[in-house]
């Protein structure tokens, strides 16, 4: 999983500008191709050009006076634009038609191991060992997020609470805004969320930067919002062949980044460990026969 600085080729800045400067002609022939990227993302050159009535030569031209150095490039945007604008629709009619429910059921597990695998083959342990170091030094953690991905939000204050970090979690607009606005560059910001970025995760994360604060942002494509409001970012997939998103990689990534924090500090983790074990042995919260 490399930094944000090391963009993919296939990301390029500005694109919206890039496409404006091209003329009404081009502007035309592209625009389907933006609009619906899941219907072109596996075609070539040639058969692009074959459906939209024109030659390989002149979507080479386009492409390039978009600013990416080959067409393969391009494609690489194309999947990421795919994903960041899917739908649950999308999802469901892409996915491999299974025989029955028990061939959806094996399908949605292997999708889980694929995005397992993902992120195994992604992961920098480094970076992980930083971001520990930086939320021990943080004077306040705070989490942004909303709509499904609160649950991760919820999920990762709480494993912090019991390691003694300042986390608060926020998942309303009106918290987000209250919080981001506080802020300052003791503070550590996660803001969580996937797509096209929910809209007061972004804004929020976009404001706590304003204030100085470090802003780490956990999405599933470099075409994410967060990739360019956040100061690092941490890419993993949410790919479900159902109608909703998958959240085995998500997790996995909260539970990697819970065991650098557990490791990096392991005296004090483990003397919370132990009070906690006391509680866990005898305390009044469970349930006895």
């Amino acid at each position: 999983m490399p930094r944000l600085n090391a963009r993919p080729a296939s990301v390029v800045p500005n694109l919206s500008e890039r496409i404006d400067q091209l003329s009404a002609k081009r502007q035309e022939i592209i625009r389907p191709i933006l609009e619906h990227p899941r219907e072109y993302v596996l075609l070539s050159v040639r058969a692009i050009a074959q459906r939209l009535q024109t030659d390989p030569a002149t979507i080479v031209r386009i492409v390039r006076g978009l600013g990416f150095p080959s067409y393969r490039h391009f494609q690489r945007y194309l999947h990421d634009l795919s994903i960041a604008f899917a739908t649950s629709l999308d999802t469901m009619q892409t996915a491999a038609r299974p025989s029955g429910v028990q061939g959806q059921v094996r399908n949605s597990i292997e999708q889980d191991i694929k995005n397992l695998q993902g992120l195994k083959n992604s992961l920098d342990a480094q970076r992980l060992t930083a971001l520990a170091k930086r939320f021990y030094a943080a004077r306040r953690i705070l989490i942004l997020a909303g709509d499904l991905a609160a649950t991760l939000a919820y999920y990762l204050e709480y494993e912090m609470s019991v390691l003694g970090l300042p986390v608060f979690a926020a998942t309303s607009a009106g918290r987000i805004l209250h919080l981001a606005r506080s802020v300052s560059r003791k503070d550590l910001v996660i803001a969580i969320s996937f797509r096209r970025g929910l809209r007061q995760t972004v804004e929020g994360a976009q404001q706590a930067k304003a204030h100085g604060a470090y802003c780490i942002g956990i999405a599933d494509t470099y075409l994410s919002p967060l990739a360019r409001k956040c100061n690092e970012v941490f890419l993993t997939s949410i790919e479900s062949t159902s109608f909703g998103a998958s959240y085995v990689a998500p997790i996995a990534l909260v539970n990697a980044l819970l065991a650098a924090c557990g490791q990096y500090r392991r005296s004090k983790t483990l003397a919370l460990v132990k009070q906690a074990a006391e509680e866990q042995r005898r305390g009044f919260r469970w349930y006895t026969a």
